[in-house]
């Protein structure tokens, strides 16, 4: 074997193991990036669960807000009712006594 090819061989070696050790670097970089991913998916769920909790709550709150508006104004408009239809009682009295 010749200089050359020594030193060709040489420098193969000193670029396989660069090569190597990027490979490995990127691996470390990739389980890294997998695993950050893995937790941005896992706080979206967490997210996505609450946004759920949350609406259902909104739901059931505006659906007891409708309910007890509706029997308030039931209730007023019954009273209001009933104090017409005794208004109406006396006038007939009236007109009849």
């Amino acid at each position: 074997m010749t200089d050359e090819q020594k030193k060709l061989l040489i420098d193969l070696e000193v670029r396989v193991k660069q090569v190597l050790l990027l490979c490995d670097s990127l691996r470390e970089e990739n389980a890294r990036l997998v695993a950050d991913i893995q937790q941005k998916q896992n706080a979206i769920s967490d997210a996505a669960d609450e946004l759920n909790r949350i609406k259902t709550k909104y739901d059931n709150l505006k659906m007891a807000r409708t309910i007890t508006a509706a029997s308030v104004d039931v209730d007023v408009a019954k009273a209001k009712l009933s104090k017409m239809v005794r208004e109406v009682d006396k006038c007939i009295n009236l007109l009849k006594g």
